[in-house]
């Protein structure tokens, strides 16, 4: 039997704020960036593990083939959906590394070796494809992604560094990317910094140039620092109240008209991602939003979204997948064999909504086999706050805004929290262990901990 004590009076908290960024302030970084690419391999538990970074999560039908024969081939025969829109192949054999590089050139999923690890660019997944007025995320991605990699500066950027291109819908806005850009209804971008409010207008020619001379101005306070920092929110006190003057500056110097803005909000709901089902387009076809359980994908489903999509393949990061230019005709068809085939087509399923790091045995550092956990949680309800369950304290690929973290403190104990809570469950295990309150609270098994974690009113 777990015990656990239901959350109370849960207060939000953003991640990208307060503790941490004091935490790493105090200290001096000085190990380098080991962050995973598609050439640097890194040796994890079940193999190696190859991160491919697309820009903008794009992929046409002929590149999502080589993926899955890459993964099928090579890999575990699986697909990672990751929390920046990219996409992990895990299980490769140590001696695959050139193979894979080949693979992957021949298909334009490498453009620059130097600079593949720095084109963490995620882009409104639904930009153009409903009904909403949009900016074309698309060409600021691409112009952004051509940019980094000509820029030799830019190849100094940590492989954590993230730009986030908003259609102003507030969606990958909310993100706590370095550099984001955000569309204006009255057809200009704002580039923001951090965890800023504030920030530049500028032209939406001139936004794809903004971002990459923004975070070029970032690497120069970073390293006058000598902190070391690898995302802005790391940034010692001093340079990073800099940051934006600084980045002002940098923009005038290049021709670049700017305009202050006091709060650059989006006209939309923050935070919101796509849901699972079906989106209408603006040309008459459909589009299919679908979510993968855990974030992961095998090559058979893999390559049932791509031989559905008209068009190129979306990756979230919410770690679902948008299908473009499927006939209306066709759709709820389409719909049925993909949730026939394990996938999340609709909001209703108990799955949405469920995240998990790898945790064991792929992880060395986890504490508890996280994904088998959470599928046996998943039976016992569904709905209310996303949780997220992670193997250690790194909580690896959480998501943002109020969610109910579920913490692996050892084989069969959680820590479960609603983000911010003051208060966290303690579950532990085979024995039953109860918190001494004034009147206890009855003994709760994880699965039931962690349903009734995601329900619990949020009060101030």
């Amino acid at each position: 039997m777990l015990a656990a004590m239901p959350p109370t009076s849960p207060t939000p908290v953003n991640r990208d704020e307060a503790p941490l960024r004091a935490a790493v302030r105090k200290s001096v970084r000085e190990r380098g960036d080991a962050c995973p690419g598609a050439l640097r391999l890194h040796a994890a538990d079940d193999g190696r593990l190859a991160r491919l970074r697309l820009p903008a999560g794009l992929l046409t039908p002929r590149q999502a083939e080589v993926v899955a024969d890459a993964a099928e081939r090579l890999g575990d025969g699986h697909l990672d959906l990751t929390s920046r829109g990219n996409v992990q192949l895990r299980g490769l054999g140590g001696s695959c590394g050139a193979e894979l590089a080949e693979r992957l050139y021949e298909a334009g999923l490498l453009p620059s070796e130097t600079h593949e690890r720095v084109r963490n660019i995620v882009a409104s997944p639904l930009a153009g494809l409903d009904e909403l007025p949009s900016a074309d995320v698309q060409l600021w991605a691409r112009e952004l992604d051509g940019l980094l990699c000509a820029s030799a500066r830019a190849a100094a950027l940590s492989g954590r560094f993230l730009f986030a291109l908003d259609d102003g819908r507030g969606d990958v806005a909310a993100l706590g990317a370095d550099v984001t850009l955000l569309a204006r209804r009255d057809g200009s971008a704002v580039v923001r910094t951090g965890a800023n409010r504030s920030g530049l207008r500028v032209t939406p020619e001139d936004a794809p140039r903004a971002a990459l001379l923004a975070a070029e101005t970032f690497l120069t306070l970073a390293e006058a620092s000598g902190s070391g920092a690898w995302r802005v929110r790391e940034l010692p006190a001093e340079p990073g109240r800099r940051l934006e003057a600084a980045v002002r500056a940098g923009l005038t110097d290049a021709g670049i008209a700017t305009e202050s803005v006091a709060e650059a909000t989006s006209r939309d709901p923050v935070g919101e991602s796509p849901l699972p089902g079906p989106v209408m387009s603006p040309d008459g076809t459909v589009a299919l939003s679908v979510h993968a359980r855990l974030g992961r994908l095998s090559v058979t489903q893999w390559r049932l979204l791509a031989t559905a999509a008209n068009g190129p393949l979306r990756v979230t990061p919410w770690r679902g997948v948008i299908v473009p230019g499927v006939a209306p005709v066709a759709a709820d068809g389409v719909l049925d064999r993909l949730r026939t085939a394990g996938l999340i087509t609709g909001p209703g399923s108990r799955w949405h909504g469920v995240g998990a790091c790898t945790g064991r045995p792929g992880c060395a550092k986890a504490l508890a086999d996280v994904r088998s956990d959470a599928a046996a949680a998943v039976s016992r309800g569904s709905g209310g706050l996303p949780v997220y369950w992670s193997g250690c304290a790194r909580r690896c690929g959480h998501p943002q805004g109020r969610w109910v973290d579920v913490v692996a403190t050892g084989e069969g104990r959680y820590d479960i929290s609603v983000r911010g809570d003051a208060r966290p469950i303690t579950t532990t295990g085979p024995e039953p262990e109860l918190e001494l309150e004034p009147e206890p609270e009855p003994e709760l098994e994880l699965a039931d901990a962690v349903a009734a974690a995601r329900t619990t009113p949020l009060t101030r």
